[in-house]
């Protein structure tokens, strides 16, 4: 087989799977900006139904946003220095957490809401707060912030760097924050887009744990779904792929940029 014969092949088949996978969301968005999904284009192009989302949904667009910033902090205030921490740690146990910190990706965020419920469920001002639901996103996505920066710092000969900032009279405060943050940067900015898009799009955990008055972005899009017309849901759909598609972008960009520092 040629050369080019294979790379043609090649070519044609992810030109397939790249079609089979946008076609759904093509499809979706279609239906969002239709006067009639079962009617087609034909009916009409329209920001009807988009107009009416923001309407009955906007609570949810806003509380979602507060959520994914809140929970940015967060990862970022915890997840920095733990990742520090376990870079210069040389004990055994160090490993253990290092895996620990794996356990709320690998168990089922329904699970994991399970959990947060049978524990503090009973605090019934805390249960009915927005407070309730971030604690959840924060126990998912904080492994994902702590691995990011750890493989950083693990490529930036932060030991050495540190080295020669204490042997020129920098204190621990100094070179944390002159030395370490700087050189894994690019880390901390690819942790904070992951978090953000995971908080933003997070699900099961939410489903769990929301009130009718905590609805977020997902949660809200399969009430849509369940309960409104097609093009309304539809429409919802085309407002979430504005709000994550930028920040899956914003990942690969950001992936791009982590690597040793110079």
């Amino acid at each position: 087989m040629s050369h080019r014969l294979r790379f043609a092949l090649q070519l044609g088949f992810t030109l397939l799977v790249c079609l089979f996978m946008i076609t759904p969301v093509v499809m979706s968005v279609l239906a969002g900006l239709t006067n009639n999904y079962f009617i087609g284009l034909e009916s009409g192009l329209t920001l009807r139904w988009v107009k009416e989302v923001w309407q009955l949904y906007a609570e949810t667009i806003w509380l979602s946003i507060k959520l994914a910033l809140a929970c940015l902090a967060i990862t970022t205030l915890i997840g920095v220095p733990a990742a520090y921490g376990l870079l210069r740690s040389r004990r055994r146990w160090a490993n253990a957490i290092e895996e620990l910190l794996l356990l709320p990706v690998a168990v089922p965020g329904l699970a994991t809401a399970l959990a947060l419920l049978l524990a503090y469920g009973s605090y019934r001002d805390f249960r009915g707060s927005w407070l309730f639901i971030l604690v959840g996103h924060v126990l998912f996505t904080l492994p994902f912030m702590v691995r990011a920066v750890l493989s950083v710092m693990q490529t930036a000969r932060l030991p050495q760097l540190e080295e020669a900032a204490a042997s020129l009279g920098a204190n621990f405060r100094q070179r944390f924050f002159a030395v370490v943050v700087p050189n894994c940067i690019n880390g901390i900015l690819a942790g904070a887009l992951m978090v953000v898009t995971l908080s933003i799009g997070e699900f099961n955990i939410t489903w769990m744990l929301h009130t009718p008055m905590t609805k977020t972005l997902p949660v809200g899009l399969a009430d849509s779904y369940a309960s409104m017309r097609l093009e309304i849901g539809s429409a919802y759909t085309l407002i979430f792929l504005l709000m994550v598609v930028p920040l899956l972008v914003a990942i690969q960009w950001a992936g791009r940029l982590t690597g040793p520092a110079r």
